[in-house]
This record gives structure tokens, sequence and C-alpha cells, in this order.
């Protein structure tokens, strides 16, 4: 359990440092701009800001302001209408917390109890999820909640998890939560269902997806339409499942296990293949075929020289760029999408996070070192780097996000948000 002294006292340093480094004001800050759910406005983690910098000068960009108050824990921010959105552990139970644009806290929420088992990291995984006036939260133990973005007033909440007699997983549930027109889909796996969506004004059951035997894995699922059916794919325990998303029905599971069960990229959609990659285990590229309602994957390449833990991948170009955790033991490599060739091993900032904004990659590596890289065809080059401040406890696991001309680093109890603009 968190020591509340501890945390006070990191909640008034974090007050005292947001009031010495806030130079911007929210109206200076493009307000409009918004990054609404984990990777992004299309799940892909590539942002549509332009007008960056393109080089940092030694020592990082311009350090706006930095708070602290969310708790320890590994979700990112999003970002929307004037709100900077996460979620943390605070004395033992999991707090979403709303700051405006400056750092000032508007709203804090309980969303049940915290993830607080040792010495399986302690603390949040998912990131909310903006949706109109309302947010989303899924906590470690596959409590789903909706609260007003305005006031953070609860609207409804449901546990998947229990609902569904599931057992949690080794380092709990770690999905963020996406939406799909009127629906919230969540994915607690086990004995009674795989994928399950909400009404997401009620969080009444619309459908339920059979299960396929299968523990939940670490992903987040996405959706794509290919050939005239809309399909939701996401990693579990030990495959890639997919169903159909207007009704649940499941139209494949193919086999993919990882060290550990540790299935936790999200998977990749373009032009009619899905890619995924996983610990100490294959990056495999499928094909997607449907024909009269129903879909199957049929297999175009592998590769276990590609290993993504938690850092995210992102395509760009006709090129996968990531991290690997066991070969090429925490470098960054880039995979050529047509043919899953190695085109480039290189050491950028170590194993890290990701986010794509103007052309460049962000990438914060576990150990606080921040960085961009150019991407081309053969490969990245390491561009600029710095130290993100000490202060946070553990890793830096939480991903980069860029959104309104700033940058958003997230470490555990803080957040330091960066002016990137050009």
């Amino acid at each position: 359990m968190i020591d509340a002294i501890r945390w006070s006292k990191k909640i008034a340093l974090g007050a005292a440092v947001s009031l010495a480094c806030t130079t911007m004001s929210a109206e200076a800050a493009d307000s409009d701009a918004s990054w609404k759910q984990f990777h992004g406005p299309n799940g892909d983690n590539i942002s549509g800001e332009t007008g960056l910098l393109k080089t940092w000068p030694e020592g990082g960009p311009k350090l706006i302001w930095t708070t602290a108050g969310f708790g320890h824990g590994f979700s990112s921010v999003v970002v929307a209408d004037g709100r900077v959105i996460t979620a943390g552990n605070i004395e033992g139970e999991t707090i979403i917390t709303a700051v405006d644009l400056n750092g000032k806290e508007l709203w804090k929420v309980k969303n049940g109890e915290g993830w607080n088992s040792k010495p399986a990291y302690p603390g949040t995984r998912g990131t909310p999820t903006i949706d109109g006036d309302f947010v989303y939260h899924e906590n470690p133990h596959g409590n789903v909640i909706c609260l007003e973005a305005a006031t953070g007033k609860t609207v409804w909440e449901v546990n998947v998890l229990k609902k569904y007699n599931g057992e949690n997983i080794r380092w709990a549930l770690s999905e963020s939560i996406i939406i799909d027109g009127d629906n919230v889909i969540a994915t607690p796996q086990g004995p009674e269902v795989s994928f399950v969506a909400l009404n997401k004004k009620t969080g009444e059951i619309v459908w339920e997806a059979a299960s396929t035997g299968d523990a939940a894995g670490y992903a987040t699922p996405i959706i794509f339409e290919h050939s005239g059916l809309r399909i939701i794919t996401n990693l579990t325990s030990k495959s890639l499942i997919g169903v159909n998303a207007d009704n649940g029905d499941v139209l494949w599971r193919v086999d993919h296990p990882s060290y550990t069960d540790q299935n936790t990229a999200m998977p990749i959609f373009r032009d009619g293949h899905v890619f995924v990659s996983t610990i100490k285990g294959d990056a495999v590229k499928w094909k997607v075929i449907v024909d009269g309602g129903k879909a199957s994957l049929d297999e175009i390449w592998r590769t276990d020289q590609l290993e993504n833990h938690h850092g995210g991948l992102v395509l760009l170009g006709d090129n996968v760029y990531g991290t690997s955790i066991s070969r090429n033991r925490n470098k960054w490599v880039t995979l050529d999408w047509e043919t899953g060739e190695v085109k480039q091993v290189t050491d950028a900032v170590g194993k890290a996070s990701m986010t794509v904004a103007d052309g460049l990659i962000y990438m914060l590596s576990i150990d606080r070192l921040m960085g961009i890289a150019q991407p081309s065809d053969s490969g990245i080059e390491l561009i600029s780097s710095f130290e993100i401040p000490e202060g946070g406890d553990g890793k830096s696991w939480a991903h980069p996000v860029v959104v309104g001309g700033r940058m958003y680093l997230r470490h555990s109890d803080f957040l330091y948000v960066y002016d990137i603009s050009e």
C-alpha cells in the first residue's frame, strides 16, 4: 500500500514545480487539439501534429510544467477539451485524475481497487479514453467505468472480470478501452466470453463473443473494416482472435504463444493484413480473407528478429519500427512490411515506448532517456535526446503523447510537459 505521507510530499513537490515552470498558458496551447485514446485518433500511434521542432537543444526542449499527484502507474495520458486525464495508484486504489492545460487539478475519481501485487509491478496499466462528454477506463481488476468528463461524476460501472467469472492474469488486465460507435469494447477473456460490447451510455450488454478458452493478454484491441466486414481483433494469452464488430461472432483464432503469456503490443492493420509482435516469440504478418461474412487468416511471413514487449510498434511507409527484447536485445529494429526482412538494428535510446509526430519517432526509454529519431526506408537515425527529470519510481514505461504543440511524458506519479512547437 502506498504510504500517505510519501504521496502527500510528492503532491506538494509537484504543485511547487508546476507553479515554477508554467510559462505557457492554456490559451497559448492548441486547446482544440486532442488525443482521446491510447495510441491516438486512429489507434495507429501516429499524431497529426505538424510544425514541431526537428532538433532539440542540449538538455531537451523547454519544460512548460511538471506536476505530481497522479499516483504510481504506467498509464499514458489523453487530452481533449482543455483537459489532460490519466490514472494511477493512490493509497491502494485506482484513481483517475483530470488536470487543465496548466496542470491544475480539476477532479479525482476512484475506479475500484488498485493493482498492489508485489513483485508484479504495482500501479495502473490501461489509459483512459475520452468520447464526447465522457471518460471511460478499465482498472487492472476489470472494472469498467464511465465518468462525466467535465466533473468526474460516475455514470455507470461494470466489472467484466467478475461478471463473467474470469480470473485475473499474472500482471493484471492492461488493455485501454476502445469505443466502437455506441459501444464500449472490452476483452476480459476467460471461461464464458472472449470480447464483450457494452452500451457506452448505460453499461448494458450489447453482445458477447464466445470464449475461446484463452486467458486475457495485455494488449489493446483494434477495429478495422475489410471487404465490407467490420472486425475487432486482439491478442489473448496464447492466440490472436478476431470477432465480428457488429454481433460478436468469432471469426478466427490462430495460435500465437509468447514467453509467460506476455502478448502485449497492439496489433497493426493495413491493406487487408494484420501484424503482431511478441516477447520471445515471432513477429507475424497475416492476410485477412473475407468470404460471405466469415473471415480467416493466411500467414504471409514471420520472423524472430523483432520481439516487442510493451513499448509499441508503428508502421510508417513500407517499414515496421520498434524495439526488441531478447534477440537484438533492447535495440531498435526496422522490418520491411512486405517481406519481413530486417533492414536495420540500432541502439538509439534502447528499449523504449514510442509515438510518431511530424515525421519523427518519439522514443522514451525505460530508463528516462527521451529521444527523437528520423525514420527512413533503411532504418532510423537518432537526432536528439535528453534525460527527463528524476522523481518518478520504477521504469518509465508510459507511452509518450504529442498533441497541441506539446510533448507529455508520464513517469510514475509525475507528468512532464514540454513545448516542442517550432
